[in-house]
């Protein structure tokens, strides 16, 4: 059995401004939903902290406790003995693996950023990210599971990833500019999906430089 010395547990708040009955049932669906998405994370192969234990009654997920510095740390070391280049490309490469097989399953991270995901060491595999899906990691709306609404499906779909990527790169680009072209490489060879994903993130970055030019 794993020992739960160490752990993290997140709660979910009852709003208090709610109808008690009413917000008791829409607590309850957003653990369990929580609860799925993370476990559905996990089982894609994304490194996720495990569930060991979801409370119904107090609202409350209990995770492992993962030991390691967040990404965003580990990059404003850079230059420094421990992160060079090519410790920040395998870090990169790692995020665009994760983020590729999160979108292809339909799952998204609504706080994509280098804070959200820590690094671990292991001496027999060696280093690897830990991605924290906090509060926002949910499934998609139900009707993108709909055969029948493909065309519709795919773009809004693309719309809701290319938001997070932008979250991410923006993130990215005010650390260590050069990670960023190392993680959309990664997210294109592990996303089937990613070309409309990434067509609308091109077009948004060419707004982005057009209104740097005229200041």
């Amino acid at each position: 059995m794993q020992s739960l010395e160490r752990c993290v547990v997140k709660e979910h708040f009852s709003k208090k401004y709610s109808h008690p009955t009413l917000d008791s049932k829409l607590t309850l669906k957003h653990l369990n939903q929580d609860a799925r998405c993370k476990t559905k994370a996990r089982k894609l192969g994304v490194c996720t902290p495990m569930l060991y234990i979801v409370g119904p009654v107090l609202h409350t997920l209990t995770f492992e406790y993962v030991e390691g510095p967040s990404v965003k740390d580990v990059f404003l070391e850079f230059g420094s003995r421990d992160v060079d280049k090519e410790c920040m490309d395998n870090i990169a490469s790692q995020i665009g693996h994760a983020i590729g097989k999160l979108h292809d399953c339909g799952l998204v991270h609504g706080d994509l950023t280098t804070s959200n995901i820590l690094k671990e060491w292991y001496q027999s595999v060696g280093e690897f990210i830990h991605v924290f899906l906090g509060p926002a990691m949910s499934n998609y709306p139900s009707f993108i599971l709909c055969s029948m609404r493909n065309i519709i499906n795919l773009c809004y779909r693309s719309q809701v990833d290319f938001v997070y990527l932008c979250v991410l790169e923006r993130a990215i680009l005010s650390m260590h500019s050069s990670c960023g072209n190392v993680i959309l490489a990664a997210y294109r060879k592990s996303s089937k999906q990613c070309s409309s994903t990434l067509n609308k993130l091109a077009q948004v970055q060419q707004r982005g430089r057009k209104r740097t030019m005229v200041g």
